[in-house]
C-alpha cells in the first residue's frame, strides 16, 4: 500500500503544479479505487492539498506567475470557508458527498468548455474586496466538505467569467488552495478525523509531482493547458462514476 501511495503522491503533485489544483479531485476518487472510505479519503486528501498548494504557490510566485493582489481577499474567504467546511464533513452522509463532488466536476467542465481563451490581462475584469471574499468563502465550506481545494470551482470562474488568462488563473487557483486547505485541515484536527499515516505518505511524495508540474505548465501554450484541464476533469468524473454506479 505503501509504494501505491508514494506513486500517486508523485502522480497528484504533477496534476496539482500542471493544472493548479489542490489534487482532491483527483486523489479522492483514486483513494476510494484503492479501498479507502470517502471520509478517510477526503482527510488525507486535506493533507495533501497544504503541502501541494503551499509549496506550489511558492515556486509561482517565485516564476512570477502568481500575482496576489485581489487573490488575498478571496483566499481569506477561502480559509474561513474551509474551516466551517472541516466540520460540516461529519454530518453528511457518505452518498451525499459523492453526489455532490460529481455535481461539481460537472459544473467545472461544463464552465471551462465554454470559455474562451485570453492571452493577457487586457480583459481581465476586477471585483469589489467584500465579493471576492464571499466567493472565497462559499467555495470554501462546499468544496473542503468534498476533500478538494476549491480551485476546480474557482479556476473555471476567474476563466469563464473575470477573463483570466488561463495560466494566472491556475496559478491563482493552487494559491486560494492553500488557504482553504489550511484551514480545513485545522478544523479536521479538531474533530480527529484525519489519518496522518497515509496522508503524509501522499504529501511528502506529491513535492516531487510538484516541482515537475509547474515546469510543464509553464512550457506549454495555453490552448494545450485548457484541453489538459478539460481531460483531467473527465477523468477524475470517469472514476467517480465507477465508483458510484459499479
Amino acid at each position: 500500500m505503501i509504494i501505491e501511495l508514494i506513486l500517486v503522491g508523485v502522480f497528484i503533485g504533477t496534476m496539482s503544479g500542471f493544472f493548479g489544483v489542490g489534487g482532491g479531485m483527483i486523489l479522492v476518487p483514486i483513494l476510494l479505487v484503492l479501498g479507502f472510505e470517502i471520509k478517510d479519503a477526503i482527510g488525507i486528501s486535506i493533507i495533501q492539498m497544504v503541502f501541494s498548494s503551499v509549496f506550489g504557490s511558492y515556486l509561482n510566485h517565485k516564476k512570477g506567475s502568481l500575482i496576489i493582489g485581489e487573490g488575498i481577499f478571496v483566499g481569506f474567504g477561502g480559509f474561513v470557508g474551509g474551516y466551517i467546511g472541516g466540520y460540516v464533513t461529519a454530518y453528511i452522509s457518505d452518498v451525499v458527498l459523492q453526489f455532490l463532488f460529481f455535481a461539481l466536476l460537472i459544473f467545472a467542465l461544463f464552465r471551462l468548455f465554454f470559455s474562451k481563451n485570453h492571452e493577457d490581462d487586457s480583459q481581465t475584469k476586477s471585483l469589489s474586496k467584500a465579493l471576492l471574499f464571499i466567493i472565497g468563502l462559499v467555495i470554501g465550506i462546499f468544496a473542503i466538505a468534498l476533500g478538494v481545494g476549491g480551485s476546480i470551482i474557482l479556476t473555471p470562474l476567474l476563466v469563464g467569467l473575470l477573463h483570466y488568462p488561463i495560466k494566472k488563473a491556475v496559478s491563482a487557483g493552487l494559491f486560494f488552495v492553500a488557504f482553504s486547505s489550511v484551514a480545513g485541515m485545522i478544523s479536521r484536527l479538531s474533530s480527529g478525523t484525519i489519518d496522518f499515516h497515509y496522508g503524509l505518505v501522499v504529501a511528502t511524495a506529491s513535492l516531487v509531482g510538484v516541482t515537475f508540474g509547474i515546469w510543464l505548465k509553464d512550457h506549454v501554450s495555453s490552448k494545450n493547458h485548457k484541453l489538459s484541464l478539460l481531460f483531467l476533469y473527465l477523468l477524475a468524473l470517469g472514476m467517480l462514476i465507477k465508483k458510484i454506479y459499479f
